[in-house]
């Protein structure tokens, strides 16, 4: 029986205690959504191939890594599509439980739309034991989030269900990294995909952890590789979220997102580059609509200009 969806992911190492307990208590709420979910992990980080055996998924381990030995996201992407037969797939951060909701919400909107993007706000929990897979995991999910959850800001994205067909082409974006999640929203935008938010109807698990696993300790957006990410991803005005979706799923249904004042803005501020594809124009309408971003960006530019000229 072909699945309908499947999950891929790029697992952390499993070395540190906390994100190995964390990872593992994912990739076990993602076996448990039925027989229409398939799910499997791509690398060789350390212990991920013994991962794949406590939970009896499959493991790629061919991916192709960056002079630093950085996965990069196409051929992360590349790897699920050739190793499934599923109509669509999942990319889902190592770090994400999801229950059958999730299922049923993609279900909803593959019966309205073609070619789609579905993403979605998540809740961050702070986790520190191993979850309870029994017959009612649901609900103690459920009631850890309602006590202690906290919905994240619209400006990062932990899940991406989308057509197969979709993001076959993709520049050499790293994994890890700040910028690439931002790309595949502006890229469905610019190619006329429906941009699904599917926050209102279902409730994506953040476990919480630390960024020990990353150099030095600091954060994803903070790594050299998240600036070339974003160069690599089309540059700050590029830099799209989950503000920029087209629709949500409310109710079983896809309803265009509410026209407010500052969706009205946005639009107007990206409509250069999502329906001209003008990159002129797009520059301009950034550096109006982001005057100290911009002003900061061109001194930085200047700054590194003249070491270069004076070595």
């Amino acid at each position: 029986m072909t699945a309908l969806l499947t999950i891929f992911s790029t697992p952390k190492p499993f070395t540190n205690s906390h994100v190995a307990m964390i990872q593992n208590n994912a990739i076990a709420s993602w076996i448990r959504l039925g027989q229409d979910v398939d799910a499997l992990l791509i690398g060789e980080e350390e212990g991920v191939a013994e991962a794949v055996k406590k939970h009896g998924i499959r493991l790629i381990r061919d991916v192709t890594r960056n002079t630093n030995g950085t996965p990069l996201v196409k051929s992360i992407f590349q790897a699920a599509r050739t190793n499934c037969t599923s109509p669509l797939l999942a990319y889902v951060n190592a770090d994400i439980i999801l229950t059958p909701g999730f299922i049923e919400a993609t279900r909803q909107v593959v019966k309205q739309v073609d070619k789609f993007l579905m993403i979605g706000r998540r809740w961050d929990l702070d986790i520190s034991h191993p979850l309870n897979f029994t017959k009612d995991w649901t609900s103690q999910v459920d009631a850890l989030v309602s006590e202690n959850a906290r919905l994240h800001p619209s400006g990062g994205s932990d899940y991406f269900v989308f057509s197969r067909d979709c993001f076959t082409n993709m520049p050499d974006l790293m994994i890890g990294r700040a910028g690439w999640d931002n790309w595949m929203i502006y890229q469905a935008r610019r190619q006329g995909w429906m941009v699904v938010d599917a926050t209102l109807t279902y409730k994506v698990v953040h476990q919480q952890h630390d960024y020990s696993h990353l150099p030095g300790g600091k954060p994803h957006y903070r790594h050299p590789e998240s600036d070339e990410n974003v160069r690599l991803a089309g540059g700050r005005h590029a830099i799209y979220t989950l503000v920029d979706a087209t629709h949500q799923l409310t109710n079983g249904r896809l309803v265009k997102m509410p026209l407010t004042w500052n969706r009205f803005w946005r639009e107007i501020e990206i409509f250069p580059n999502t329906y001209l594809k003008a990159e002129w124009l797009s520059r301009f309408n950034y550096s109006l609509f982001h005057p100290v971003k911009t002003y900061w960006s061109v001194r930085v530019w200047l700054n590194r200009k003249r070491r270069e000229l004076m070595r």
